[in-house]
């Protein structure tokens, strides 16, 4: 992620069983001010879900959040759709 550019992951958890239909998206972005943003969505599936920002004045640690959050939902289900 050199040069403020922006990434993101988008996840799905689907459990038909559990009536279970998710998605988790996590994105980042500079800011305006010179940091960098980790913008995560949630929800189920077909709605707009909820919105966390957190927000960086390294762009190591907004890409070391994205990494450890991805791989917290991966270990519970998440799967690329």
């Amino acid at each position: 992620m050199q040069g403020k550019q922006t990434a993101s992951v988008h996840l799905h958890r689907i459990d038909p069983e559990r009536n279970m239909y998710r998605f988790y998206l996590l994105t980042v972005q500079p800011t305006l001010f010179g940091g960098v943003s980790v913008i995560r969505n949630w929800g189920r599936i077909g709605s707009s879900g909820q919105t966390m920002v957190q927000t960086f004045e390294a762009e190591y640690d907004a890409a070391a959040t994205l990494l450890r959050v991805e791989r917290e939902k991966r270990r519970k289900g998440y799967r690329e759709p």
